[in-house]
């Protein structure tokens, strides 16, 4: 995995890795098919869900993204 800035303050206060805490759960429970979303075909699909589904902000945070892409290989 490469080295993202998960300190780096996205919007007022809140950090890229506390965006990445908020999303874990859920896209766990996607990858573990206990939700009825289906996991992410692609990068776009991922960046969709994690800019709809992030609290508060709701503009694409690519290391965000780009921490699930890595984690889950979505290519």
């Amino acid at each position: 995995m490469k080295k993202l800035n998960l300190e780096k303050e996205v919007w007022e206060g809140w950090r890229v890795k506390d965006f990445i805490e908020s999303l874990s759960l859920e896209i766990s429970w996607i990858y573990d098919n206990k939700s009825l979303q289906k996991p992410f075909v692609n990068k776009a699909e991922l960046k969709k869900w994690c800019m709809y589904n992030q609290p508060y902000y709701k503009k694409y945070i690519p290391e965000v993204v780009e921490y699930f892409a890595e984690k889950y290989n979505v290519k």
